[in-house]
Order: C-alpha cells, then structure tokens, then sequence
C-alpha cells in the first residue's frame, strides 16, 4: 500500500494553523494539504483551556487573521469567542475539512533522497500509527506542553484536604460557591481568574511571590464600534489593526528606552484604580516594564473585586501546604478550600515531535532560528511563533505568508529543497527569547537559539518584519536551495537553474 502524500502537512489546528492553512488556500490555491491535530476538535488554546473568564490578554483586531476581520464589538475577546471566530474562519475557507483529529506527529524525518519528510503519526484513540509523507512540514503547536501545565513541587502537598487544581485541566463541574479560593500566581491567567470567580466564590486570595505590571484597558473599542455605522467593516478592522499595531510597538520601544517613566504611568494608574489607602508593595514589580509580558485587565476589573473586598492580593512565599490551607513564610496562614496553581506552561517544541535528517537525530535547541521561521541545517520545514510583545497572529500572519512566498518562488524555479546555512564566522548566538518569565527561563535548554544580527535575529518588531518578509527580496546568501542527485544552488543561482 502506498504512502498517502500532500504537498504541505501543517501540525496543529489551533489558531495557527487553521490560519496558515487559510493562507494556503489563498495563496497556494493548488498545494494539497493536510492539518494533523492531537486533540479531537479544532482551536487549540482557546478550545484546551475552559477556566473562568478565559480571554485573550491582545485585543482581537491583532490576534484576529489579517484577512478575516473581527465583528465582535468586544475587543478583548472571551475563549469561546475566539473558539467560534477560529471554527468560522475554518469553514469559510473550507480548511475544516482538511483537518484529521486524533493524529498526534511523534516523529518526522526527512528524506533527502526524494526530497520529502516521513511523518509518523499515532492515532490517540486507537494506538495505531501510520505514516505520511509531504514536501513541506508547517508546525503550528504554539509553544507549550498542552498534556500537563508547570506545576513547583509544594511540600505537604499531599496533606490538603481541600482540591488542587492546574488552570490547564480545569474540572467542568467544578463547584465554587461560597468557597475560600486561592490563586497561586501573578500572571496572565491569574489575574484572569480572580475576578471571574469571585461570582460565586466566598472570597478569592491571589498568592504572589512577586508582582507583575497589571494595566487596565477597554473591554470594547468604542472608536471602531461607532466606525461600523459608517464605514465598511474591512475598512474598520483595518483602521483598528494599523492604530493598535502602531500604538504596541511603540509603547515597547518607549518602555524599553525610558522604563522608569513608563514605570511610573503604570504604577500610578494601578494607584488610581485602587483608590487611596492601596498597599503598592503588591503591585511594584522589581523588573522594568516589558522584562516580562504585561498583564491586561479588561475595564480594570481585577481593581474592582479588590476595592469591593471580594479578592485580596498576598505578596509572600510558600513554606508549606497544610490540611486546611498555605502556610507562608512570614508566618501568616492562607485557609483555602480550593487552591489553584496558576504556576505558568512547560515549554514544549513541534508539539513534543521529534525530528530527524536521514535518520540522524535533529535537535531544535542546537540549532539557530531563521527570520523567525526555519532552522539552520533543516530543510522544508517552518515553525509560527508569534510575538511576546504584541500579539501572536500578527507574527503568525506574517510567517505564514513568508512560506507561502518561498513555495511559490520553488514551484518557479523547479526546486524541492530549501535549507537555511550559516556562512558567517562572526555571527554568534543569544537566546531565542529575551524575556524573564519564569516559563522562559525554565525552558531555555529546550529552544532554539537566535544570531546576533539579521537574517538570525529576531527583532520582535512587526513594522521590521512585514517591510522584510512580506514585501522583501526573496534573495538571500543564507537560503540553499537543491534537488535531488543535483548540486546546490542558492537564490540567485536559481534564476538560472
């Protein structure tokens, strides 16, 4: 029996990879394809997590897909919103049927004989894996462990009595009312739940060993939402893309230039929304702003519950779990029916696949990034990930449209094989991704690295990247392109081949 082939296998079908197979569909209308997702439904993140008041923390004019606008007049989205706006988008491009469900990629090794890669595929209901094959391999699994979230080792652990739950794996019928609730943790997911649970909750405790910068913003994008009165709804989405693509950016690079003024704008208007008599030792970070992301508070709902007394805010750190609650180094005592270990991702690459070229082992964290896309030494293969300092679609858009550029250019040009080389003796490497948090630092050992200038560096600066891979020469000394049993050719030797 023959090996089923398509031009393109994208793994996963979340967010990502439903819209680099849109991008296909749109641009390479005559590639076949196929999307290959682990779980049994479409929307990775936003599908996985179920947690109360899950929500983005980008406003959806940015992770929303370039071609397809947002309509919703919330602008800071709710989880089944961007769910329903990803199974939409599939649909419309007819991507949804072109996903198989249950099939997690274990491994994936390329054939430098036929010029293809040889995935192996094992179906997560039955225990079988087959085998598929395809010229190009697009891996869309977002950057963390989707089967278990990062959890520290808390002693006496096993002595609460009460339940402990991971953000990640939260219990559908999970009943909270009247309970005394604690949040462990200060990102974006716990200042998500505090204010969501305290509906129900008798009171909500978020437990911080040190705080992160909190900044209220809209729930709705009243400038856009009056716009639709008049103007088209493309032209809208655009307008608000443009504004607020332009507005992030240059609030980082401000951020980065001048971080005690901008410091002090935030921490004064997490003063403000407190009111007087606020205790700012639990919400002065001791990093500057953008050393980690900023965590977004729609309509500064967290400050709410707070100023209301329905959640309260423990800076301090854990000595010990106990039948009854947290015992916390400064000798004070946490009573918690439930705890809730919003304690961050484990880092996981392609999904937990592991690669090979011509059966030879292939490690990502060997290996540098190129233009945020593909990996020295490893033909045909591409990876999305978006942006730490601005939304993750703007990156993903962007890259997705790069590999589309690059399939089209081989298709021209007769080519099957394209790998990015290193010929520059004085580049050096740094690490793929310059921020603090704690979930980055813990998996640095597992990422790529990136190169001290272009095309290695990532410059996390969308402007940068759209001028380069969307409107840019393909041309480049750093792309080796080849067929098999002919020699090497780069770009502009190509034009000729």
């Amino acid at each position: 029996m023959s090996m089923e082939h398509f031009d393109v296998l994208i793994i996963g079908a979340g967010l990502s990879g439903v819209g680099a197979a849109c991008h296909l569909k749109r641009e390479c209308p005559g590639k076949t394809f196929a999307l290959l997702e682990a779980r049994d439904a479409m929307g990775g993140t936003w599908d996985l997590f179920r947690y109360p008041g899950i929500r983005s923390d980008s406003d959806m004019y940015t992770l929303g897909y370039s071609f397809k606008p947002w309509t919703n007049p919330k602008a800071i989205a709710d989880g089944p919103s961007i769910r329903d706006y990803i199974r939409d988008t599939a649909r419309e491009y007819g991507v949804d049927k072109k996903i198989r469900y249950r099939c997690k990629v274990k491994h994936a090794n390329w054939n430098p004989k036929d010029a293809n890669w040889i995935v192996d595929v094992l179906n997560t209901q039955s225990g079988d894996i087959t085998q598929l094959s395809c010229n190009f391999l697009i891996s869309c699994t977002g950057y963390y462990n989707y089967t278990a979230g990062y959890t520290p080792e808390f002693s006496g652990r096993e002595r609460f009595k009460g339940q402990i739950i991971h953000p990640q794996h939260w219990p559908e019928d999970l009943d909270y009312s009247g309970k005394k609730v604690v949040v462990i943790g200060s990102g974006a997911t716990a200042v998500t739940l505090v204010p969501a649970m305290t509906d129900k909750a008798g009171h909500v405790t978020m437990l911080q060993r040190s705080p992160s910068y909190v900044a209220a913003v809209p729930l709705e994008d009243k400038i856009s939402n009056n716009l639709r009165r008049y103007l088209p709804e493309k032209l809208v989405y655009r307008l608000a893309r443009t504004r607020n693509v332009a507005f992030t950016l240059g609030f980082f690079k401000l951020a980065k230039a001048r971080p005690k003024p901008i410091r002090r704008l935030l921490l004064s208007q997490v003063k403000r929304q407190l009111g007087p008599g606020a205790d700012m030792k639990h919400w002065t970070p001791s990093y500057n702003p953008w050393d980690e992301r900023l965590c977004a508070v729609p309509n500064g709902d967290l400050f709410k519950v707070i100023r209301k007394g329905k959640a309260s805010v423990v800076t301090d750190h854990i000595d010990h779990f106990d039948e009854t609650g947290i015992q916390l180094k400064s000798g004070e005592h946490l009573d918690a029916d439930i705890i809730i270990t919003a304690t961050g991702l484990d880092l996981q690459m392609l999904g937990g696949a592991t690669l090979a070229v011509d059966g030879k082992p292939f490690m990502l964290s060997d290996t540098m990034n190129y233009k945020g896309v593909m990996f020295r030494d490893l033909p045909n293969l591409a990876m999305v990930f978006g942006y730490t300092n601005a939304s993750w679609t703007l990156k993903a858009d962007i890259t997705c449209e790069y590999v589309c550029r690059l399939l089209k250019l081989m298709d021209k040009k007769g080519l099957r094989q394209v790998t990015p080389r290193n010929h520059d003796p004085a580049l050096t490497e740094e690490p793929f991704v310059d921020m603090r948090s704690g979930y980055i630092q813990r998996a640095l050992g597992k990422l790529p690295r990136q190169g001290s200038k272009a095309p290695w560096k990532l410059h996390q600066n969308y402007a940068l990247d759209l001028a380069n891979m969307r409107y840019g020469k393909m041309e480049d000394d750093c792309l080796e392109f080849s067929n098999p049993g002919r020699g090497k050719l780069r770009v502009g030797e190509a034009r000729t081949a």
